[in-house]
C-alpha cells in the first residue's frame, strides 16, 4: 500500500506492485545517464581554419550539453612521421574551445594518429 496524496482529506492510498515501481525507477535513472555520450571530432593536419572554427563551435555546444568530447587528429601516409605537428594542432584546437573544460584523458597515440578526451569542468 502506497500513499499517493498525503495532503488530501482523507489521505489517498493505493495498492501497488513494489517490484514494478522499482523497475520503473531504475529505468528512469538509466535514461538520464544515456543522455551523456562521447562525441567524436576529427581533424587533420590539412584542415582549414574555417572548418576548425565550425568544429570548435560544435565542441562548445557538446560541452554545454554535458557530453564528453574525443578529439582525434588523423594522420595519413607520410603524415605519420609528423606526430609533433599533430600534437601542436591538437593543443591549438583544445585552446580554441571557449567552454571551460578539463582533460579527461591525456594526448595519446591511436591507430590513425593522436587523440584526447575532454569534458566540462
Amino acid at each position: 500500500m502506497v500513499e499517493v496524496a498525503d495532503k488530501a482529506k482523507p489521505p489517498v492510498c493505493r495498492i501497488m506492485d513494489y517490484g514494478k515501481y522499482k523497475y520503473r525507477e531504475i529505468k528512469s535513472q538509466k535514461s538520464k545517464i544515456k543522455n551523456k555520450r562521447i562525441k567524436n571530432i576529427r581533424i587533420r593536419l590539412a584542415t582549414s581554419e574555417h572548418d576548425i572554427e565550425t568544429k570548435t563551435k560544435n565542441a562548445n555546444k557538446f560541452l554545454k550539453k554535458g557530453h564528453k568530447i574525443r578529439i582525434e587528429v588523423q594522420l595519413r601516409g607520410r603524415e605519420k612521421a609528423h606526430y609533433d605537428l599533430a600534437r601542436e594542432k591538437l593543443q591549438e584546437f583544445v585552446s580554441q574551445i571557449e567552454e571551460k573544460n578539463k582533460i579527461d584523458q591525456i594526448i595519446k597515440k591511436s591507430g590513425r594518429g593522436l587523440d584526447i578526451m575532454i569534458c566540462r569542468e
